[in-house]
């Protein structure tokens, strides 16, 4: 685009190509980022198109809105706008259908973007084999040892303990027999009667008794 041209024939050739109405400013902001073009430069080119009778004008209050000119167009018959009309829809269609496509890709570049990767994987794999080969090494240390308790000896050992408990619970419910008995002709409440005679229960140690 040389200087004398000042972005004329550039926005000519856009008006033209897209052939709907635009006022300055917006043909200002769609060739800027790619042509550079300044703001002034764009509204003195349209008002010499205008003037030149390359383009329309058309004014609706404070703003000037321009369009290509309509008379270097050919008619366009009925026959010819069902056509476009059916290949709008067929491109509508198609459209439709990658945006779904567009939309399954992202989903599955997400889902592989959050796997592991093949390093990744390798390292796990060597992580948990190295886990497993202790697990090994415990098993074997567990089988060779040569203390394990007999059935018969850890029978002996819970029957010992049932019996235990039982001498436990029978101690305790002729305590808190006596206790009750006790207090019935004594004046201050439970919790003195224990203080004074320095007996402490198994829930002031935190202490329950096993189930048999």
């Amino acid at each position: 685009m040389s200087k004398k041209d000042n972005g004329t024939s550039l926005i000519l050739a856009y008006m033209n190509e897209k052939n709907r109405p635009y006022s300055s400013q917006d043909v200002f902001c769609n060739l800027q980022k790619q042509h550079g073009l300044g703001k002034t430069a764009v509204v003195k080119a349209m008002e010499l198109l205008a003037l030149e009778g390359k383009i329309k004008e058309k004014t609706y209050g404070k703003q000037k809105i321009y369009f290509a000119d309509q008379s270097q167009f050919k008619d366009v018959n009925d026959a010819d706008l069902k056509a476009m009309d059916s290949q709008i829809s067929q491109l509508s269609a198609e459209m439709h259908s990658l945006n779904q496509s567009c939309r399954q890709l992202d989903s599955e570049l997400k889902e592989l973007s959050s796997s592991l990767t093949t390093e990744e994987v390798m390292s796990e794999i060597k992580a948990l084999k190295a886990e497993c080969s202790g697990y090994r090494s415990r098993v074997e240390k567990i089988k060779s040892a040569t203390n394990h308790v007999t059935p018969e000896e850890k029978e002996k050992v819970y029957k010992e303990q049932n019996a235990y408990v039982k001498e436990w619970k029978k101690r305790k419910r002729l305590a808190s027999d006596m206790m009750n008995a006790i207090l019935e002709g004594y004046p201050k409440s439970k919790k003195q009667f224990l203080d004074e005679v320095g007996v402490e229960t198994d829930e002031d140690c935190k202490v329950l008794v096993p189930s048999t």
